[in-house]
């Protein structure tokens, strides 16, 4: 019923070239100042799922609550030893803190003035008691110390060491780490290269560890939506300071900047710059394709810029449309070259046949339409399907592929358009005189004739295959973590990683808000005893425990030790040459000391590098001192704070860190950790449904994990449902014949379960990222097996060797060109879906090429 006047229409555009082109261009001109005008990119991934999901409202009211833990630029700092990442970190937060423009908020998290003088009380009490004997037993080194914080009370307490080693009152055993300690920095120190001390570590053992092994730097970034990396500005600023400070760049410490900001724009960053590349290089690889196919510059350039013109058009209905892409939906413009040089190139290898069909040129206006009326139904039943495919997307939940379902679906019908409107105008323009006739392979011919005879058992093996398939159909892995599609190597990945290891800064959490503190405290009691949860924190984490346990134990050692480290006169610090007196005396007082040592003794390598150091220049015993002692006051002024403690209470917590956790109207914000290691779907899966059987109303990323896998897994079926039954509609009104669309579908099916095996046998997982492919290939496969039955119904008796099969393989290589460039993306995710892309896509060719043909019903003979 079309045939004719599709036909009509294709030589109404080749007589009217000009006029063709011309409305073309105005369009494009058009599609080109809108997309200019309108079309933005959002790299925000809040916006990829509805609103109106339940575990999406959780956790944008957690958002509105707590705003301060939303959109963070994390500076992570690791260092030599404890001092130098504290010291790092109070800089960096002081440079960026000056920067408003930039940064809304600087914090340090683990540096708050309550949590360092209340130390000693969040030590359990046996680490507390060990801690408090050590000190205890170390207070005569402690008292020439506070009152000579320099080298040269440092060196008259190993004096004073060594003469107690030679009057037998010395015990060296509960000394040997922090001598150790002395004779590697002092070896240092001889080498030519001093090296900070860290006090910390010598006088208040566990304590430093108590913040793990890095410091943070916590920063609200001012974000600009708008660009590519709306945290860039924020970001280089950060890398700016960074570079500025002096235990960076003396290489004594390293800062990693990690956080939602950093990942979200690297991740853009890397699916921005690779879609351009895989865009040109699709361009490139598909025009060798076409060379391939049609043979002649003349057919190849029209189909380049009708694909141009195409994507044009398709980018400015986005713009109208949508307005801003999101980071799922930029990839149109890949899928949309790979996918819509099909039609041209069915309709340009028909053309060429039909040029020669009757072995003499036909006028070129009639071999075009009569190419019209040939090809027109089948692409358009092929867009239909194609566009039927995409749009399945658009009615679920995950926004992000319903906005790329929308743009490509309506990009299938513009790519029809201009293919039997726009190609033929070129054409006719272009003047195409061919050569030589070209009828398809005929060499498949004797495949055709195999198939044929060996259709029964073909038809077995697929039937088996199928089977298969739909077996381990409920086996297939999907992977709902993000951080598993994103690339390893980018800074904010590697600074990621360095944090999983504890529980408590594991990006793996679940989070829940409860009427007031009470609830969260009856919560915790019952959290804490699931077997996947590390640690449960609740604002009441923040007052110490056992308190009546261990504040006699602190003050017992405060009595003892604070009248040692609050000396009556401080000396002052020395020169170059009461640190080189200093040295002497010491060997001096060592020396008789050494005989009573044992070979590998600390103090017999500490009496050799003084010795060797009391020659050396003034300089190299002032940078010695420095290197030695220039974290000891602060170390005794934290020591002397810590000994000091309180009875500490909820009223005692400041404002700025119980904001953290509770809000006006005492609701309370609970945090629950899951176990080291436990971070693979399987055991997030557990994780989430342990914390639910104790507090259904739970958000936090180990939710968001979870439930946008189910999210994005359910979305997928609706879409992959709503394409099938869009397509067999569409069947049903093109070929009026429920065995035609069987023909059609079960190539298509097949197709899908052969994926499966394929999938299952390269351990290829599912993701949030290449799952499109699915559903997509359903509109993208139907179209080859459209092209095969319409061709059989029109007479067509060995496909393999017709125009029909050659078109299809070419599209099929174009097709593959553009989802082979995805599958060479820096980008984890992208280059996910490109590999099963192509996987499925071969497995569509295979059921066309091979299976299509063989379930086609005989023909008695050839019509022609």
């Amino acid at each position: 019923m079309l045939r004719a006047p599709l036909g009509r229409l294709v030589a109404f555009c080749a007589r009217r070239a000009l006029l063709v082109l011309v409305l073309a261009a105005v369009l494009a001109a058009g599609a080109l100042l809108v997309t200019r005008a309108r079309l933005g990119v959002s790299t925000d991934t809040g916006n990829l799922f509805s609103a109106s999901l339940p575990w999406k409202q959780r956790a944008m009211m957690l958002q509105k609550d707590f705003p301060q833990n939303e959109d963070l630029l994390v500076a992570v700092i690791r260092a030599d030893i404890p001092e130098e990442g504290q010291e790092t970190a109070r800089e960096l937060a002081q440079a960026l803190s000056a920067q408003p423009a930039r940064f809304k908020s600087v914090r340090r998290p683990d540096a708050d003035p309550y949590l360092q003088r209340n130390a000693l009380l969040f030590l359990d009490p046996k680490p507390l008691e060990s801690l408090l004997n050590a000190t205890i037993d170390a207070q005569p080194f402690l008292g020439q110390l506070a009152a000579d914080p320099s080298s040269r009370g440092l060196f008259q307490s190993l004096g004073l060491i060594g003469e107690g080693v030679v009057r037998g009152q010395a015990n060296l055993a509960n000394f040997q780490a922090p001598l150790q300690a002395f004779a590697r920095n002092l070896d240092a120190a001889v080498a030519g290269h001093p090296t900070p001390l860290s006090w910390q570590r010598l006088l208040t053992g566990s304590l430093s560890d108590l913040g793990g092994k890095y410091q943070f730097v916590e920063t609200q970034p001012r974000l600009n939506f708008g660009s590519f990396a709306p945290g860039g500005v924020a970001t280089n600023a950060m890398h700016a300071a960074i570079a500025t400070l002096p235990e960076v760049r003396a290489g004594h410490a390293r800062v990693y900047i990690t956080g939602q900001v950093a990942l979200d724009d690297e991740e853009f960053a890397s699916v921005a710059d690779g879609a351009i590349k895989e865009l040109v290089g699709s361009l490139v690889l598909v025009t060798l394709w076409l060379f391939l196919a049609v043979r002649s510059w003349r057919i190849i350039i029209p189909i380049v810029i009708v694909l141009l013109l195409g994507l044009l058009l398709t980018t400015g209905f986005a713009a109208i449309a949508v307005g801003t892409l999101n980071l799922v939906s930029v990839a149109f413009a890949v899928l949309f070259v790979g996918i819509a040089v099909d039609f041209a190139i069915q309709f340009s290898v028909r053309f060429r046949a039909q040029r020669h069909a009757s072995g003499q040129p036909l006028p070129l206006l009639l071999s075009l339409s009569e190419t019209g009326r040939e090809t027109g139904v089948q692409i358009l039943i092929a867009a239909s399907a194609t566009a039927a495919g995409f749009l399945g997307f658009t009615p679920t939940a995950f926004r992000g592929v319903a906005q790329l379902g929308l743009i490509a679906g309506v990009g299938m019908l513009i790519a029809f358009a201009v293919t039997l409107t726009v190609l033929p105008a070129l054409l006719m323009l272009f003047g195409y005189r061919p050569t030589g006739i070209d009828e398809g392979f005929g060499w498949a011919r004797r495949y055709d004739r195999m198939f044929r005879r060996n259709r029964r058992g073909l038809l077995a093996g697929f039937a088996v295959l199928g089977l298969v398939g739909a077996a381990l159909l409920p086996l297939l892995r999907f992977d709902g973590d993000p951080l598993h599609t994103k690339n390893p190597n980018w800074p904010g990945m590697r600074a990621l990683h360095l944090l999983m290891d504890n529980p408590q800064t594991s990006p793996y959490s679940a989070e829940m808000l409860v009427p007031n503190l009470a609830s969260a405290q009856a919560l915790t009691t019952r959290l804490q005893k699931l077997p996947l949860v590390s640690d449960v924190r609740t604002l009441e984490t923040f007052v110490p425990v056992d308190q009546s346990q261990k504040l006699p134990l602190i003050q017992d050692a405060a009595s003892l030790l604070l009248p040692t480290l609050l000396p009556y006169k401080v000396a002052p610090p020395p020169d170059a040459a009461e640190i080189r007196s200093a040295m002497v005396s010491t060997v001096a007082s060592l020396q008789p000391a050494l005989g009573k040592l044992p070979a590998g003794d600390p103090l017999r390598s500490i009496a050799a590098s003084l010795q060797t150091l009391s020659t050396r220049p003034d300089a190299d015993l002032l940078a010695t001192d420095r290197a030695l002692v220039q974290y000891l006051p602060v170390t005794l002024d934290q020591l002397r704070s810590v000994l000091q403690a309180k009875p500490t209470t909820l009223a005692d917590v400041p404002p700025g860190l119980a904001r953290d956790w509770i809000l006006p109207d005492g609701q309370a914000r609970m945090e629950v950790h899951i176990r080291n290691g436990a971070s693979d779907s399987a055991s997030l899966n557990r994780f989430l449904r342990e914390v639910r059987t104790v507090y259904p109303q739970v958000s936090g990323s180990v939710v968001t994990i979870v439930e946008s896998a189910v999210t994005i897994v359910s979305a997928f079926k609706i879409a992959a449902l709503s394409a099938l039954a869009m397509i067999t509609l569409i069947l049903l009104i093109a070929l009026r014949r429920l065995r035609d669309v069987a023909l059609v579908l079960a190539p298509l099916l097949l197709s899908a379960m052969l994926t499966v095996i394929v999938c299952h046998l390269l351990r290829q997982p599912l993701n949030f990222a290449n799952i499109i492919a699915l559903p997509l290939l359903l509109g993208v496969g139907v179209s080859f097996n459209i092209y095969f039955l319409m061709n059989w119904r029109a007479g067509m008796r060995d496909p393999l060797a017709s125009p029909t099969a050659k078109a299809v393989l070419f599209s099929a290589l174009t097709t593959g060109t553009a989802f082979g460039s995805l599958a060479l993306s820096h980008h984890p995710g992208t280059a996910s879906m490109g590999r099963l892309l192509l996987m499925s896509l071969a497995c569509t060719l295979l059921a066309t090429l091979v299976f299509e043909p063989a379930l086609l019903p005989r023909r008695r003979q050839d019509p022609q």
